[in-house]
C-alpha cells in the first residue's frame, strides 16, 4: 500500500460514522410546521382584539349610566356569556383600584358604578368651588349670538333688523359673559359699534375655529331629518309643486278670489237695489195715503159748509 492510500484509509477510520435513518417506503420526509402556518398567532391576536373591544364597551357603559349597571344587563345587551362579563368586570375593578387612578369602579347594590375615589373628595370639592357657573342663555341671547357668529362683524341695528326686536339688554348679557366683544366701529353715519365672537365663545361651544360652525346646508339636512322624508308625510299633506304649477295655482287662487269678490259685490248690489225698491214702494204708499187723507179732509170740509148753509 502506497503512502497516499494509507493516508486516505486513516482519514476514513477517524471520521465519525453517521447513523443511517431507516427509509420508509412510499413516504416523503416530514416538514416542520410553524405556529404561524397553523394560524394560531392570528387567532390569538383576533381573540385579544375582541376581548379588548368588549372590555372598552363595558367600561364606557359603566361610565355613562347613572344607576349601578348589573352584570346580567350587560350580558343580555351584548349577547355575551355571564362568565365572560364577570371576568372582565373583575379585571376592570382591579385596574381602577390602582393608586394612580383617579376614578374607581365599585360594586354597589348588585351592580357596578364608576365614581371618584373617596381620598380625593376634599381636593375635588375645593376645585369645584373655583369653577365658573354653568353657562345658561335665554332663547333671545342664543338667537343674537347666532346672528353675530354667522354675520360678524355686525352692528346692533343690523342685528335688530334681522331679529325684528330690540336687543340692547341681550347684547349687554353677551358682553358680560365675554362671548362677544367690540370689533371697532362701522364707517357709516353714526359709526355704530361692530360686534364679534370671542375665544370664550369657541371654548363654550367646543369649536376649534369659526369654520366648524354648521353650514346652512347642514341645518337643512337636520331639519329634513327632524321633519321626516316626503314619504313619511300624512296622506292629506299637499306635496310641493314646481314653479309653473305654483304660478298656475296662484293664478287660479287669484281667479277664485276675483269670482268670490265679484259675487259678493253683485250680492251687495242686488241687496241695495232691493232696499231701494222697498224704499220707493214705501214712499209711493205714503204718498197715496197722504192723497187719500187730503181727499177725505176736503170732503169733510164740503159737508161742513153744506150743513152750515
Amino acid at each position: 500500500m502506497t503512502a497516499p492510500e494509507e493516508t486516505q484509509a486513516a482519514e476514513e477510520q477517524s471520521a465519525p460514522v453517521q447513523p443511517e435513518e431507516p427509509e420508509t417506503a412510499g413516504e416523503a420526509p416530514a416538514e416542520a410546521v410553524s405556529v404561524e402556518d397553523l394560524g394560531l398567532t392570528e387567532r390569538a391576536a383576533s381573540g385579544e382584539t375582541e376581548d379588548s373591544r368588549l372590555r372598552a364597551v363595558i367600561e364606557a357603559a359603566i361610565y355613562i349610566t347613572d344607576e349601578p349597571l348589573q352584570p346580567k344587563q350587560i350580558a343580555e345587551a351584548l349577547a355575551q356569556p355571564q362568565e365572560r362579563i364577570d371576568a372582565i368586570l373583575a379585571s376592570l375593578v382591579e385596574e381602577y383600584s390602582r393608586p394612580e387612578r383617579g376614578l374607581s369602579i365599585r360594586e354597589l347594590a348588585g351592580g357596578y358604578k364608576m365614581g371618584t375615589k373617596a381620598e380625593h373628595h376634599e381636593d375635588l370639592r375645593a376645585f369645584v368651588k373655583k369653577l365658573k357657573p354653568q353657562l345658561k342663555l335665554s332663547l333671545a341671547a342664543l338667537e343674537t349670538l347666532a346672528v353675530i357668529a354667522y354675520k360678524q362683524p355686525i352692528t346692533a341695528p343690523e342685528i335688530m333688523e334681522i331679529r325684528g326686536v330690540q336687543g340692547a339688554g341681550v347684547l349687554k348679557t353677551l358682553l358680560d359673559r365675554k362671548l362677544i366683544t367690540a370689533a371697532g366701529r362701522k364707517a357709516v353715519v353714526g359709526k355704530p359699534v361692530l360686534y364679534k365672537t370671542t375665544k370664550e365663545f369657541l371654548i363654550q361651544f367646543g369649536l376649534k375655529d369659526l369654520s366648524e360652525l354648521p353650514t346652512l346646508k347642514e341645518f337643512e339636512e337636520i331639519s329634513r331629518l327632524a321633519l321626516g322624508d316626503e314619504s313619511d308625510l300624512a296622506p292629506d299633506t299637499v306635496p310641493p309643486v314646481d314653479g309653473a304649477s305654483a304660478v298656475e295655482a296662484a293664478a287660479a287662487a287669484e281667479g277664485g278670489d276675483a269670482e268670490r269678490v265679484g259675487s259678493e259685490a253683485a250680492g251687495e248690489a242686488s241687496t241695495e237695489a232691493a232696499e231701494a225698491n222697498n224704499a220707493a214702494g214705501e214712499g209711493a204708499a205714503g204718498s197715496e195715503t197722504a192723497s187719500e187723507s187730503e181727499a177725505g179732509t176736503e170732503a169733510d170740509a164740503e159737508e161742513a159748509n153744506a150743513v152750515s148753509s
